[in-house]
């Protein structure tokens, strides 16, 4: 039997990966830009805040279950930054090239052991939009940031994110072996197993 959840995002990227992930496990991953909900407010301080009043959102206005996730590269030079301001490091109409660009400008010159990063992913599972004990999962992906964007695949830092003991940067990894590795992968085989 299948079960159907709201993934609060449009982010085609993210729903990809949600959706390959999800549905080996019979789970139908339903986009909130697919039901016309748009976008919440992303007014917390924390990853774990923002995913709760994303899920909350999607729950409310799709009447479904929901899963949100609030993820981003925090690099160590610059103190955690971009962190929850990932998706708008650049500012206003921010994409993922000028994000990019950003950030290797901040970089610019500064060598290769001091370019460590991570990307974090905190997921959140709601069963209705006022469940009091939501499932609350988070994968860590350690990195580095490389000084060129290399590779096609992937989004948002992909492209500067050096994937250890690989050698490649996670916008040239093919995407099964990608989802298996990556923060949110992490984060969603927990959820996974917690689910089942």
């Amino acid at each position: 039997m299948s079960r159907k959840v709201v993934i609060a995002s449009g982010n085609p990227g993210k729903l990809a990966e949600f959706r390959q992930l999800l549905s080996d496990k019979g789970i139908v991953a339903v986009a909130q830009s697919e039901l016309a909900i748009t976008d919440v407010a992303e007014t917390g301080r924390t990853f774990v805040e923002n995913a709760i009043l994303k899920a909350r959102h999607a729950s409310h206005y799709a009447k479904l279950p929901a899963i949100a996730d609030d993820s981003g590269l925090e690099v160590d030079f610059l103190r955690g930054a971009p962190g929850i301001y990932s998706a708008r490091f650049s500012g206003e109409g921010a994409t993922d090239e000028r994000n990019n660009r950003k950030l290797l400008a901040l970089l610019q010159d500064i060598p290769r052991q001091q370019r460590s990063a991570r990307y974090q992913c905190l997921l959140v599972y709601l069963r209705h939009p006022d469940d009091p004990t939501p499932i609350i999962c988070q994968g860590t992906w350690e990195g580095e940031i490389v000084s060129e964007p290399r590779g096609e695949g992937g989004f948002g830092y992909d492209p500067l994110f050096l994937v250890p003991g690989h050698d490649l940067t996670a916008a040239q990894l093919d995407s099964g072996l990608k989802n298996r590795i990556s923060h949110r992968g992490q984060a969603l085989k927990l959820l996974l197993d917690q689910l089942s």
